[in-house]
């Protein structure tokens, strides 16, 4: 029997459990029944999680979870792993995707913690996603308006908690921020801390 059941109080250990259990896994600790009394705001709060677990392991604070429409179940979840996996282009998205794998991603919403960047909003249009929920476009946005003229439908769902480990993050490692976005190169033209500009 899941430990998780339909009438369980939704609170932060509850999230937590959730966004740290292997996907494929969810089904032991959560009852079907469970999933339809999350909310945007709740799985919002997981995508956040799992962005707080990338910066605790010296990543960039980025993460994503994809829900089925219907069921609310979550199909897949992942977080930023530049770092961790020396690969640019494991992003949040792009890890909560390959996580899901073959499925039918029209059916799903995707959640992030940070707005996409430009591969990944590529991904997001390619994969068919009809809703990107974004909880952070006061560090990064861009890509939302392209998204909706793709026919994407874009909600902006702001997690204080999330903006504020992504402003200490770029704040204590403009070079690991900038190389996420644009590359080694592009963090290389950086001036190294504490330097004086010319």
């Amino acid at each position: 029997m899941p430990l998780i059941r339909p009438g369980q109080a939704i609170d932060e250990a509850v999230l937590s459990a959730i966004a740290h259990m292997p996907t494929r896994s969810l089904s032991v600790l959560v009852d079907d029944a469970f999933w339809p009394r999350l909310n945007d705001a709740d799985f919002m709060r997981i995508a956040v999680l799992l962005a707080r677990k990338s910066y605790s392991e010296g990543g960039c604070p980025i993460g994503a979870v994809i829900v089925e429409r219907g069921s609310h179940r979550i199909v897949g979840k992942g977080h930023n792993t530049l770092v961790q996996e020396n690969h640019p282009y494991n992003h949040g998205e792009t890890a909560a995707i390959r996580d899901a794998g073959r499925v039918d991603f029209s059916a799903t919403t995707l959640y992030t913690s940070l707005s996409p960047c430009d591969i990944c909003a590529s991904l997001i249009q390619m994969r068919g996603f009809p809703r990107v929920v974004v909880g952070d476009v006061s560090n990064a946005s861009g890509t939302e308006t392209r998204l909706r003229q793709q026919g994407v439908e874009v909600d902006v769902l702001e997690d204080a908690q999330g903006i504020a480990l992504y402003r200490r993050f770029r704040t204590e490692q403009p070079e690991l921020e900038l190389e996420d976005w644009r590359g080694r190169a592009a963090a290389g033209q950086l001036p190294a801390v504490g330097s004086k500009p010319d």
